[in-house]
């Protein structure tokens, strides 16, 4: 693939973070569609192995990683995820959640949102948007994310996921819209 895609700043400006994530958008569709013919970019349909259970477990994941853990610092992981859940399966979370109660998905959901808000809101209060992380990132040299950059992380993740879910919902029922 010939398209680039450039991470947004981990602690940058108001204006130069929100640029860099539009920009990273733009360049991830560029790279969605890098190198396909006329062929493979007019096909309507693709397998995956996607279940909108697994994307609602990821994103009950993801609320729990990046805010409590990564923003506040928890070093323990949640009471649903066993040890050793990763070991052998690094989309765990996608896959484990076939075997579980929709109930229980929506209830580890919500769980995980409202702890990622009280972080949130925690850190609000402290430096606002400028609060850098506990935990530091491997891929920058140890530097610690901002409030700011994390919250435009997880609004980017959902809005990758929900276009998924979006896809496989109309598969589902033909149900479609926002």
């Amino acid at each position: 693939m010939s398209a680039l895609r450039i991470d947004p700043p981990l602690a940058g400006s108001e204006a130069d973070t929100l640029r860099r994530y539009l920009d990273y958008h733009r360049d991830t569709l560029l790279v969605k569609t890098d190198g396909l013919d006329p062929e493979q970019l007019a096909r309507r349909h693709l397998p995956s192995t996607l279940t909108l259970g697994g994307l609602l477990k990821h994103a009950a994941f993801n609320e729990d990683w990046w805010f409590a853990r990564v923003l506040a610092g928890r070093d323990s992981q949640p009471d649903w995820i066993p040890d050793g859940a990763f070991d052998h399966d690094d989309d765990w979370e996608l896959t484990s959640a076939a075997m579980d109660d929709p109930d229980e998905l929506r209830r580890i959901f919500g769980a995980a949102r409202a702890a990622a808000d009280t972080a949130i809101d925690h850190a609000l209060t402290k430096n606002g948007l400028d609060t850098l992380s506990v935990m530091t990132s491997r891929r920058e040299a140890g530097q610690a994310f901002s409030l700011r950059w994390i919250l435009l992380h997880m609004i980017e993740e959902y809005a990758r996921h929900n276009g998924h879910a979006d896809l496989l919902r109309e598969a589902i029922d033909g149900a479609v819209g926002e």
